[in-house]
């Protein structure tokens, strides 16, 4: 089961909301261990209330459900559990904007109260943000499959830890480094579960949110490279984050010239290109962020034939996690449309890539991104030579031009009642599977056709 931030960051505070709970239990309340415990708590908190207003914990049976999605079973928190229903309370309210005393308070208040003779919670403090009480609903068993609607969830929710990792950089000039390890790590285990759903996703066009979005899908194609190399656990992890971070320089960068619309002066592309330089500075002085970040924030404008910025900075190699950072970078900031920027198709794009006979991105990592992603990208809408107009499904590595496709409209321009799947690399005529791919096609184009849920 894929977990998403926001579930990670829920299971995080109940964790850590129990571990509280039993210091108290055990320690006086001068002890060194409770302080910590709620110190941490409150940093859960807040971090859960970054993507949204109101956290609501509620107990089910004996399952803990934290805003609506019930978190798997764990030793951390059976004793949380069971305290609370001695004590009548089925449901925890916690507003954004409550106080480190106030959570004091609650836990203080679970600490010492009776047991509920008729199952109502007893006398409990009143706090601005924090309410208890009892709920009534049906119990909901965590789905096991790993389905679009969740990895679209997973996607969401990162760009909203993308946005906040950027305004923590910019307010306090360090990119909050444990929420961005904590959407990675639900990032790699996604990809590692499904890298064609995941892939997919970064097709999704969000033109108000690029700079957040960016970070999300070069990260995301970061890791799908790596993975296809045999790269997983921490490695794939640190590949991530290092690619999620590779632009985070550019929060020092004046938006006048970060947002212009025309092309940039010889001055202000000098200042623009100072970027790689703030960013390597910004990771190296953040606790928490593995020593690749601050190299690929460095590196990712540099090619392997010199060429590149930092100006008059020579490599007698790049590292592995700047070369799959920068095709991802080139790749996706090149079909996204921009206010100063037309997208362009993937065709072009790979033409781009593998210029210069591979001298400035590596042939053979250009080859295998080819592979991963295909001429025509998983989720892409496209029209057949038969008429017909299908959704990418997958990728065929050894011909990119003929991958796996659903087909959605049939040769008359019918919508179909259950989409079929067809190999394009199977020649087929006398079943029309001849067909072969002729243009993208813009799926604004085909009203009520989501083609990532047809994956």
């Amino acid at each position: 089961m894929t977990i998403a931030p926001r579930d990670q960051l829920a299971v995080e505070l109940v964790r850590r909301l129990g571990a509280t709970l039993r210091s108290t239990q055990l320690y006086s309340k001068a002890h060194p261990i409770i302080a910590r415990n709620l110190e941490s708590l409150s940093i859960a908190v807040q971090l859960l209330h970054g993507l949204g207003p109101t956290i609501v914990m509620g107990l089910v049976g004996g399952d803990i459900i934290v805003n609506d999605v019930p978190l798997p079973k764990g030793e951390n928190y059976t004793g949380l559990a069971r305290r609370l229903k001695q004590i009548g309370v089925e449901r925890v309210t916690i507003e954004r904007g409550v106080t480190p005393d106030e959570i004091t308070s609650f836990i203080d208040a679970v600490t010492t109260g009776e047991t509920a003779p008729h199952g109502e919670p007893g006398a409990f403090p009143t706090l601005p943000h924090v309410r208890v009480g009892r709920v009534s609903v049906e119990e909901k068993a965590a789905d096991t499959t790993a389905d679009m609607a969740t990895f679209k969830r997973l996607y969401s929710d990162a760009v909203s830890v993308a946005e906040a990792v950027w305004g923590s950089a910019q307010t306090e000039s360090q990119p909050d480094a444990k929420v961005a390890r904590t959407m990675i790590d639900g990032l790699a285990q996604a990809v590692s579960q499904n890298r064609t759903a995941l892939l997919a996703l970064t097709t999704l066009k969000n033109y108000d949110n690029y700079t957040f979005t960016h970070m999300v899908n070069v990260s995301l194609l970061t890791m799908g490279q790596a993975r296809g190399l045999g790269i997983d656990g921490v490695m794939l992890r640190e590949f991530g984050l290092a690619a999620l971070m590779h632009d985070i320089g550019k929060v020092r960068t004046p938006l006048e010239i970060l947002n212009k619309p025309d092309k940039l002066s010889s001055a202000e592309f000098a200042i623009m290109q100072r970027h790689t330089v703030d960013g390597a500075a910004i990771l190296r002085g953040t606790p928490d962020i593995p020593t690749l970040a601050p190299v690929v924030a460095f590196e990712h404008h540099l090619r392997i034939d010199g060429s590149g910025y930092p100006a008059g900075v020579t490599r007698s190699s790049l590292n592995l996690g700047t070369m799959l950072c920068s095709i991802a970078d080139v790749y996706d900031a090149m079909r996204s449309q921009r206010k100063y920027q037309q997208s362009f198709p993937t065709e072009r794009i790979l033409a781009v890539l593998k210029r210069d006979d591979g001298q400035q991105f590596d042939r053979h990592l250009v080859r295998r991104f080819v592979q991963l992603i295909g001429i025509y990208p998983p989720g892409n809408l496209v029209k057949l030579s038969t008429g017909e107009i299908a959704v990418v499904a997958k990728a065929y590595a050894p011909d990119p031009r003929r991958p796996k496709v659903r087909v959605v409209i049939d040769r008359s321009g019918v919508l179909v009642e259950e989409p079929y799947t067809i190999n394009l690399w199977e020649h087929d005529p006398e079943q029309g599977r001849g067909a072969t791919i002729i243009a993208p096609v813009d799926s604004a184009d085909l009203f009520g056709i989501d083609p990532l849920s047809l994956l």
